[in-house]
């Protein structure tokens, strides 16, 4: 896919699916030029064996929201992985909110994530990822296999920030947790890369999150992007979607004038 300033409005210039994914009609959401995509799977899972290759362009002064229909689940992959490639470029000015629904990892489940941004620094990426575990007959927290997230991305040729995560819980127990986790079930992420991110952003970000985040397990980091990485833990989506969507919504009403998102999925 790539979207383009046409006008008053950003549109898909070219668009391609085939196979499992989908692309629904664009949705804008407010008063301003962003379009929204939302990726769908009318299969309903991830299986072993399967492979998915997203690519993205959002052209010079451009704006794009994507996000999907409903969370991605990745069933038991006996015998191979799951995979999901995805490749972002973004021309100068040009703005990607990519908001999926949460990853839900499954017993048996192995999954590998691979995210290449390309991005002129001029241009804006905010990326929100959400991992839960799913439910299992015997009622153990991390019955999935392995999940790998692996983010790479490149400010004007010069890679700028790697971030490798891979959660293994193979002998973990429902009563002790599992390793950085501790006893806590679900993890969120929030990337930020804007030459408009300093110390003081990160500072009212962390007095507007806090608040929002009761049991403490929030974590602000400023990257040299510039940008900043946003970090929960949880025992449920809703706390961690609460505190991507208010950091979000900052960031839309500080630098584009809109108001709160609003997907309008239910």
């Amino acid at each position: 896919m790539s979207v383009g300033l046409r006008g008053e409005r950003c549109i898909a210039t070219e668009q391609y699916h085939r196979g499992a994914l989908r692309i629904l009609r664009p949705h804008y959401l407010d008063g301003t030029a962003q379009v929204c995509y939302v990726v769908v799977n009318p299969g309903g899972a991830y299986l072993g064996g399967d492979r998915y290759g997203i690519d993205v362009e959002v052209q010079p002064g451009a704006r794009l929201l994507l996000t999907t229909q409903s969370a991605t689940k990745i069933y038991r992959t006996p015998g191979s992985q799951a995979e999901q490639s995805t490749r972002i470029r973004l021309g100068a000015g040009a703005s990607l909110e990519s908001i999926p629904d949460q990853l839900i990892a499954y017993r048996g489940a192995s999954y590998r994530q691979n995210t290449v941004v390309e991005m002129a620094a001029s241009s804006s990426l905010v990326m929100a990822e959400v991992v839960t575990p799913g439910w299992s007959p015997d009622g153990a927290l991390f019955g999935y296999d392995t999940v790998r997230l692996r983010t790479d991305i490149s400010v004007d040729g010069r890679l700028v920030v790697l971030d490798n995560l891979q959660i293994t819980p193979a002998g973990s127990s429902p009563v002790d947790g599992m390793a950085f986790l501790e006893h806590y079930t679900h993890l969120g992420s929030l990337l930020v890369v804007d030459q408009r991110v300093d110390a003081a952003l990160v500072d009212e970000l962390h007095d507007l999150l806090s608040p929002l985040d009761p049991d403490g397990q929030l974590g602000i980091s400023l990257l040299a992007g510039p940008g900043l990485v946003v970090r929960a833990l949880s025992n449920s989506t809703e706390p961690l979607n609460a505190l991507i969507a208010a950091a979000t919504d900052l960031l839309r009403a500080r630098w584009h004038g809109q108001g709160p998102m609003n997907l309008r999925k239910y």
